[in-house]
């Protein structure tokens, strides 16, 4: 597929049970930046059953266009029936550019939807934007996330990425804003192959990296569970939560869901306080976004360094556990 025939940005407004994922208002806010720049429109395909009202939210969060197409098939998410829909979707428009969010679904609609539309994909992008040229360009980490590839896709249309959550910032919702919205009819059917069955809440009480407005994160030199209570507690006095890098994880000190970087999560606390955090390019890729970084590594020549805020050369044994007896001190004769 050749470019000259595509235009318009889409964003696949993933939605589950009626509630819209919040990375596609993170990706809205993206396109609203790449519009300004191509001059074409923001679309966001809205796919399911009685979601109309959610239309409005998309709207409010930076879309020009809501294409919507509702079927009883796509009440719920089934791979083959929301492929089918959306192809038709892209084919009658043609879009130049089509985002996902990099969840578990958009990771399993999106290579679909690269086989059907014959075209390109890049995965886990953590950045997007045009060159000197005009050429759409995405960044992602490669080799392992030991360096980042800028990927363009200038001879297929449309150029189709997934973007990590937490790497943009959504906009605030506009009250009031409106725009164009495009009721359109599928051809789908149930997916005979596949049947829900049952569905079964996450439980509560898990780690809930995406929400935390503060975290206290291990790395390679957190070595014991002596160690890590130090982290612990730290994290109990500032009311955050711990979390780790990939080889913290690995040791067997933290479960994985509690890893950040490329192959864990993705977060934007208010706070990150790195201890013992070498900061690797994977490592970086997950917390980066951080409002602010503070990091404490006897290394002063270790790269987290240089995106902190603030930085201690020293022992954190030494430092955390003083940290913490301040915090507590404070809060003890701030409580009297």
């Amino acid at each position: 597929m050749a470019g000259e025939n595509y235009r318009g940005i889409w964003v696949y407004a993933e939605q589950q049970e009626g509630r819209l994922e919040p990375a596609v208002f993170e990706i809205l806010a993206k396109a609203k930046q790449l519009s300004a720049h191509s001059g074409e429109e923001v679309t966001a395909v809205l796919l399911g059953d009685k979601v109309e009202p959610l239309a409005a939210e998309l709207f409010a969060r930076g879309a020009d266009a809501v294409i919507l197409a509702e079927h009883g098939a796509l009440a719920s998410y089934s791979a083959r029936p929301c492929q089918r829909a959306l192809t038709q979707l892209a084919e009658k428009y043609r879009p130049s550019i089509l985002l996902y969010a990099a969840t578990g679904l958009g990771r399993d609609l999106a290579p679909r939807m690269m086989v059907s539309l014959n075209t390109g994909l890049t995965a886990d992008a953590v950045d997007l934007g045009f060159d000197e040229d005009g050429c759409f360009v995405q960044t992602t980490p490669a080799y392992g996330g030991s360096v980042f590839a800028n990927i363009a896709i200038p001879e297929r249309r449309p150029q189709m990425v997934t973007v990590r959550p937490k790497v943009f910032e959504a906009l605030e919702p506009e009250a009031g804003r409106s725009g164009r919205l495009i009721r359109e009819r599928v051809e789908v059917e149930a997916d005979p192959d596949w049947e829900l069955l049952e569905k079964t809440p996450k439980p509560a009480g898990g780690a809930q990296l995406d929400k935390a407005s503060i975290i206290i994160a291990g790395g390679r030199g957190v070595k014991t569970e002596s160690d890590l209570d130090l982290l612990r507690r730290l994290a109990a006095a500032l009311g955050g939560q711990v979390a780790g890098s990939r080889p913290l994880v690995e040791s067997g000190l933290l479960p994985r869901e509690r890893q950040l970087g490329q192959s864990g999560s993705t977060v934007k606390p208010e706070l990150i306080v790195n201890v013992a955090v070498s900061g690797s390019v994977q490592y970086r890729v997950g917390m980066q976004g951080a409002k602010r970084i503070a990091s404490i590594n006897l290394n002063r020549a270790a790269p987290i360094f240089g995106i902190s805020h603030y930085g201690i050369t020293a022992n954190f044994r030494d430092v955390v556990p003083a940290i913490t007896e301040e915090i507590e001190r404070r809060r003890d004769a701030n409580s009297k």
